[in-house]
Order: structure tokens, then C-alpha cells, then sequence
């Protein structure tokens, strides 16, 4: 089964690809990176013929550039600076950096290694080949499709009846059905309801005329722990400190998770407080995180309403509504909804990431609020970082 082809612009990404890409382009271009694919649904078989299409599909993605209408509108994002586009007109996605096959024990391997500032760009667009692969070479399409229909007219009716309250934006590239649902789910949301405020996919929001939304991923954070002369421990300070630099205030949502949520606020001071419109929630009990974050905005005598809190671990327009009602009074709020909109069937999602594992060689973790996020492939390391954590964290409490 020969699919058409199916990421056909360099701008079907997430916008955090290009801000992230663009810290990386002025300040940190002499590092290199290496990410990894890992499926976390259980049972999911990936056949040799899935593999053939996905290679293939990589192939093509890497005989792809941005045109000039491509290139003028990024130049047309206000933080997107000029110097970085140029630079977009001569990058191309390499297809020697990337590596998929069939591991010996049958599960599907996916290793990108290159210059961080390429290899970086590789993760949505090899999720969003895998994913439709899967879905198309896997199941009946046409009846997939059936049932996405009939969910997304039953969200689109909450949405207008009042059952739904909240305002949030597409998040669903990197696990979409397919690339033409997607389309299909940002045209209505944003056509038929008041509630869609904009959608990470760069190519969409383009072609719809809508806002592209992010600002930086956990990769972007972990990419200082490859750095030999920053401490584990204030990775985040680094991080936030060069994104402050490059966008001096300007698309400032900080990612706090990547190093634990409590470390993170050590280094979320008065400056970075005042400096940062405000914080995005990717795991951890949202709740908890929410008070723990207002009574932080509080000891800095900030008014939590002038801020916002961004919610986008798995959300589902239920569990939206209940913290928008939770929170709305207190804070600015608002979510990423992705999977939820682009590949809600009568059948269960894939959850597959690709993760960035070594940089410079050196390897990187995550340390989420909810344990079983973390990833890393060197054991030893990801405890050498989480005693590095804890040690900073009880040092800190005793002063």
C-alpha cells in the first residue's frame, strides 16, 4: 500500500520547532544531538511494510524546501527574526541523520543524530509520518474517519451550547489522524466556533489565517545539560536566560516540568516572574501545580490574573472545562488540546514521542512531575541528575 506523500511543507510543524531553532541558530550552534523514537502504547505492531512506507516517506519530507510565501511568513511573526529565515532558505532536512528499522525484537527504532540545529527539526515531521502511517496501513481509513466526523460535530456543538466555556488552541500535529483531518478539524474549530484561538501547526495557521502558537519544548532545557560548563541543576535558569535574550520578553510561556516543577520556581525569580507572561503545564497533577504556581506569582506580590496558566498534558475537553471553572477567577487560563482534536476515533491513539537523549554526546534526561515520563537511555545518569535535583532543592530549603 503506497501512501501519497504526507508531510508536503517544511512549515507542517509546531511553531516551538522555529523559536527554539532560532536560540539555537544565535547561540549554541556547535552542538549536536541525538533523539530517539519510543512507543508507550502497549501491543502496537509495526510491520516491515510500514517501515518501507515510513522510509519513504522520509525520503520525499527530505527533498523539501521552504518556498519564498514560506519564508515571508515566518518573517512575518514578530519575534521570527530575518537572520534565522535567511538561514531557513539554505537549510534542507538530511536524510543521512535519520535512521528508522525494525529492531530485533520487532518494535519500531528511530534514531536522529546531527547538529542539534537540524537534527531538532526532524520530531514533528517524522511523529506525523509514523502516526498516519500506522493508522492508514493498520486499520480501515474510511471508518476511522466516520468516527472522527461524529466526535468532532459533537465537540463543535458543546462548544456552541454552552457546555464548553473555555478558549484553547490546536495542539494535534505531532499524533494527527492524517494530515487532511487536521486540516479539516483546524478549519472547522476555528470557522464554526469562537472558542479555537489559534493552532501550533505553522503551515495551518498560515493557510487559515489563524495565530501560530509556542514557544519551547522540554529538548530545549535539556540541551543545557549537554553543556559542560552549566551545572545540572540550573539548567532552567540558563535556558530561560538565553530565551529572555533572544526574545526579550516577547513569547515568554515557560515550560516548568523538565527538571521537576519545584526546581524550576527556584530559578522562576522576581525577574523571571516579571519577564515571563506566564508558565505552561505539561505533567504532574494539575491542580496541585496550579496553587503551586499562584501562591509563587503571590510571594513576588504579582497578581496571578495578569498571568497565564497554560494546560496542555492530555487534555481532553472535559478535563478542560473542569480547570478552566477551577481557576478562572484566579488566573489567566488557557489550553493545548491536541490529540483530543486531531486523532479522536473509536480508536485508541498511538502514544509515540521522540525524545532528545544525547547532546555532545553526553546523555539528557527529563524529570517530570509524573515519573513515568521520564526518559533516558543511560540509567545511571538519569540518577545522577535526579540526586543533582534533590540536592539543590535541599540545599535551597535550608537557608
Amino acid at each position: 500500500m503506497k501512501l501519497d506523500p504526507i508531510v508536503t511543507s517544511l512549515l507542517d510543524t509546531d511553531l516551538y520547532k522555529f523559536n527554539m531553532n532560532q536560540v539555537i541558530f544565535h547561540k549554541h550552534t556547535d552542538l549536536c544531538g541525538e533523539y530517539y523514537f519510543k512507543c508507550r502504547s502497549r501491543d502496537v505492531v509495526f510491520t516491515p511494510e510500514m517501515v518501507q512506507e515510513i522510509n519513504d516517506q522520509i525520503d520525499h519530507l527530505c527533498t523539501l524546501r521552504f518556498h519564498h510565501a514560506e519564508q515571508d511568513y515566518l518573517r512575518s511573526i514578530r519575534f521570527i527574526k530575518n537572520d534565522y529565515v535567511e538561514f531557513l532558505r539554505i537549510w534542507r532536512p538530511i536524510r543521512e541523520y535519520v535512521n528508522v528499522f525494525l529492531s530485533d525484537s520487532g518494535e519500531l527504532d528511530i534514531i536522529v543524530n546531527g547538529p542539534l540545529f537540524s537534527a531538532m527539526q526532524f520530531e514533528i515531521y517524522l511523529l506525523e509520518i509514523v502516526n498516519e502511517v500506522y493508522f492508514r496501513m493498520r486499520y480501515d481509513y474510511s471508518e476511522l474517519l466516520k468516527s472522527a466526523e461524529r466526535r468532532l460535530d459533537e465537540k463543535i456543538k458543546a462548544l456552541n451550547d454552552g457546555t464548553y466555556t473555555f478558549r484553547f488552541a490546536e495542539f494535534g500535529c505531532r499524533r494527527r489522524l492524517s494530515r487532511e483531518w487536521q486540516d479539516t478539524v483546524i478549519k472547522r474549530l476555528a470557522s464554526e466556533t469562537d472558542k479555537c484561538v489559534g493552532t501550533s501547526d505553522v503551515y495551518y495557521a498560515m493557510k487559515h489565517g489563524l495565530t501560530p502558537i509556542g514557544t519551547y519544548a522540554h529538548e530545549f532545557v535539556q540541551m543545557y545539560q549537554g553543556i559542560d560548563s552549566i551545572p545540572l541543576a540550573y539548567t532552567n535558569y540558563y535556558a530561560m536566560k538565553d530565551w529572555y535574550n533572544e526574545y526579550e520578553g516577547d513569547n515568554g510561556t515557560a515550560l516548568t516540568d523538565t527538571v521537576t516543577t519545584d526546581l524550576f520556581l527556584l530559578d522562576f525569580n522576581r525577574s523571571m516572574v516579571n519577564n515571563y507572561t506566564g508558565v505552561r503545564h505539561d505533567s504532574g497533577d494539575p491542580y496541585q501545580w496550579g496553587e503551586k504556581i499562584i501562591a509563587h506569582y503571590e510571594k513576588y506580590g504579582v497578581d496571578p490574573k495578569t498571568k497565564l496558566l497554560l494546560f496542555s498534558d492530555s487534555l481532553d475537553f472535559d478535563r478542560a472545562q473542569k480547570l478552566y471553572d477551577y481557576f478562572k477567577d484566579r488566573a489567566k487560563v488557557s489550553f493545548g488540546i491536541g490529540t483530543y482534536c486531531s486523532n479522536d476515533t473509536d480508536v485508541e491513539p498511538l502514544n509515540i514521542v521522540i525524545k532528545l537523549q544525547y547532546v555532545n554526546g553526553r546523555p539528557v534526561a527529563k524529570l517530570s512531575d509524573t515519573p513515568g515520563k521520564s526518559m533516558c537511555r543511560d540509567e545511571s545518569y538519569l540518577e545522577y541528575l535526579r540526586r543533582s535535583v534533590q540536592f539543590r532543592l535541599d540545599r535551597e530549603k535550608k537557608r
